[in-house]
């Protein structure tokens, strides 16, 4: 079981969210109220990821965020604040925080940010080769992710960074159901409606691109996702 250090000032969210990611997330999730309390049980403890509310009392989260790297560099922190301002998102990603959350935020959100998080820190950690794979065959196509092409016969074509990312998420899921969430979440970092009609549009140029081959497809699941099939 993962185990998460929580950091937020307001009880009831606190709260809110120590039970859902406990329930849901099946983390164990330690909640201090501000960030001298948080740093204490930092040092004494060990966690996988941290959840910093920014706006605390005694020490704020971007205090308790350099404090906690300079232990450990390595750990997994989000950031979480009522302010949108740029300057807090600059502050943050510059400080080392792998991903920032404005409040008023979904829970499920969160989750999904906490398990791409943790599955590309376990990623890294254990060069899994299937999940560090490169290179794939979808039916008559060859996709090469590290080069951005997709190969039919003779014919290659070169596609955007987006859409290579985006092909590769479905490659891994082939013939399975990736959602629409972690998908936004794990290329754009915000499942927000803007990004959701990008994705939409990179969709839909992969399917153009995928056209050649009529056992290759790549399907809507509603209300889910979408599904690479290759038949």
């Amino acid at each position: 079981m993962k185990k998460i250090l929580l950091v937020e000032d307001d009880p009831n969210l606190g709260m809110l969210l120590q039970d859902y990611l406990q329930l849901k997330g099946k983390f164990d999730v330690v909640l201090c109220k501000d960030g001298e309390e948080g740093f204490n049980v930092f040092i004494k403890d060990r966690f996988d990821i941290c959840i910093l509310d920014v706006m605390m009392p005694k020490k704020d989260g971007f205090t308790l965020g350099k404090d906690i790297r300079k232990i450990n560099p390595g750990i997994p922190i989000i950031f979480a604040t009522a302010k949108s301002m740029i300057e807090d998102k600059s502050e943050a990603y510059n400080l080392g925080g792998d991903d920032y959350i404005t409040k008023p935020f979904r829970i499920e959100e969160l989750l999904l940010r906490i398990n791409a998080l943790l599955k590309r820190i376990s990623d890294n950690g254990k060069q899994d080769s299937s999940l560090q794979q490169n290179s794939f065959t979808i039916g008559r196509y060859k996709f090469d992710y590290t080069a951005q092409t997709i190969t039919f016969e003779e014919k290659q074509q070169k596609v955007s960074t987006k859409e290579a990312e985006l092909l590769r998420l479905l490659c891994m899921r082939k013939n399975e159901v990736l959602t629409r969430e972690e998908a936004l979440i794990s290329i754009w970092h915000d499942d927000n409606y803007f990004n959701g009609r990008s994705m939409d549009v990179f969709l839909s140029k992969l399917r153009k691109y995928l056209k050649d081959d009529p056992k290759v497809e790549i399907i809507n699941v509603h209300g889910r996702g979408y599904k690479l099939l290759e038949n």
